[in-house]
């Protein structure tokens, strides 16, 4: 009686290492895709409404930052995956240091979109904050 050899699990098992190396890379490209839209960095614009003037603040994301009177801190920041109207989030925590009694209430703290900045208004008496880029 003659032996037959298997050639088809040979074939079986370069398509299984062939099917893995295509989920490997699909899944780092996925990877480098979120991580273009997500910034590590932010710039906000601060408005002193007393002197009238504007601060431009480039800030690092999870970084806690004081500017004069404010805590702020920003979480994350999001560019829009879209190129025809292009769209900025940040979430961002800001405190009043003056403040004392209550020191561990935020004067802010949500997502902030720099298209429409009144959907979530940061409500200060002598400051205003913008969201101006994310990179």
């Amino acid at each position: 009686m003659e032996s037959k050899r298997n050639i088809l699990a040979g074939n079986n098992k370069f398509n299984f290492y062939l099917l893995i190396y295509l989920i490997y890379f699909f899944l780092i490209s996925l990877s480098f895709a979120k991580d273009a839209a997500e910034g590590s960095f932010t710039d906000i614009k601060i408005l002193d409404k007393v002197s009238s003037k504007n601060t431009l603040l480039k800030l690092k994301n999870g970084e806690l930052i004081n500017f004069k009177d404010l805590s702020i801190k920003i979480l994350k920041c999001k560019n829009s995956e879209f190129d025809d109207n292009p769209e900025i989030t940040a979430y961002i925590q800001v405190k009043d240091i003056t403040d004392e009694n209550n020191n561990e209430v935020f004067v802010f703290n949500g997502w902030m979109f720099s298209s429409s900045p009144s959907i979530t208004p940061f409500d200060h008496p002598v400051y205003d904050v913008w969201l101006i880029k994310c990179y």
